[in-house]
């Protein structure tokens, strides 16, 4: 994260960073909202429906695309978009489309991409994410990271609807300051932030940023080999550049499967999934509840790639037992 970026503590998780920010600086200019998965269409359905902001462009994509990012005007309009798609599993996988001369802010929800995935932090300006995801820890808190930007944005725009008081980063026009040096709008426990800390230590200890997105592609590169021998399973993401190496979406391509209804997909999915509970080989690995019927897998820094090889033997196995 560039030097002068501020970062605060939002102890209401990175859904409540996200949304503290989109209500405290939307509005000013137009809006070019992305989505393509349940947490972009969230963020559409609060300014659509809550903030009810009128000059706002929608692109969407079905579960396993991107929508096309050459139609958003990077330059004049804010954009609200998530980096890392965790419930379909697919990505941005740079930002070339966002243009360097912007006058507008970007917010990215960076919840799955923060510490395994490189961000262009120069080319965004409001960026948050979780403690839980790809470090593992608590999942109570979020994090708020804000460009210059961002903060002039703050001090010199004043949203015409009325902010609650977790929602409030300044104060008469300027932005409190003891947010961004340790002080937080609720007290988070003491036992998480240090929880946290003791996350960034063992990444440092291990290399860092760069080890830890090596280590989450190689969770990638054990299920993309695995898939290519595979006859009954495939990447929700059609495009390998944009294939999410934390949150890893599977479709059943097998005919068997397609043939059956949508409820009938889910039982066949339910049926593989309770047998490796049920002998402790992998949890909640179905797909999100609004996603296509199939499998979504853990890939983040601290899953060891050779736990990802034993559970592929694991889930042809399954797959064999429910046929």
């Amino acid at each position: 994260m560039p030097a002068d970026y501020r970062l605060a503590i939002v102890p209401a998780s990175d859904t409540g960073a996200f949304e503290m920010a989109m209500w405290s600086m939307l509005g000013q200019r137009g809006i070019d909202v992305l989505s393509w998965e349940s947490f972009g269409q969230g963020w559409r359905t609060d300014i659509e429906k809550q903030l009810r902001l009128s000059d706002v462009n929608y692109f969407s994509a079905e579960y396993g695309a991107l929508p096309d990012l050459a139609l958003v005007d990077s330059v004049k309009r804010d954009i609200v978009f998530t980096w890392n798609g965790t419930t379909s599993g697919v990505k941005v996988d740079n930002a070339d489309w966002i243009k360097p001369s912007r006058q507008g802010l970007t917010f990215c929800d960076a919840t799955s991409a923060a510490f395994a995935m490189h961000l262009p932090w120069q080319k965004l300006d409001v960026i948050t994410w979780s403690w839980q995801k790809v470090m593992g820890g608590e999942g109570a808190h979020g994090m708020l990271a804000l460009s210059p930007n961002a903060i002039s944005r703050l001090e010199n725009y004043q949203p015409s609807w009325p902010l609650p008081k977790i929602f409030r980063l300044t104060k008469a026009g300027k932005i409190i300051e003891g947010l961004f040096q340790g002080a937080t709008i609720n007290t988070p426990s003491m036992l998480a932030v240090q929880d946290h800390l003791a996350g960034l230590q063992w990444a440092k200890s291990i290399g860092g940023i760069d080890k830890l997105v090596q280590r989450s592609e190689e969770n990638l590169r054990v299920i993309d080999d695995w898939v290519k021998q595979t006859a009954w399973v495939d990447f929700l993401a059609t495009e390998p550049a944009t294939r999410s190496s934390t949150s890893i979406c599977l479709k059943i391509i097998d005919p068997e499967f397609t043939e059956l209804s949508e409820n009938g997909q889910r039982d066949r999915i339910k049926s593989m999934t309770q047998q490796l509970e049920s002998d402790d080989i992998a949890y909640d690995i179905a797909a999100y509840r609004d996603a296509p019927p199939g499998l979504r897998i853990w890939g983040g820094a601290t899953v060891e790639s050779s736990d990802i090889e034993c559970l592929t033997q694991w889930l042809d196995w399954a797959w064999q037992a429910t046929c």
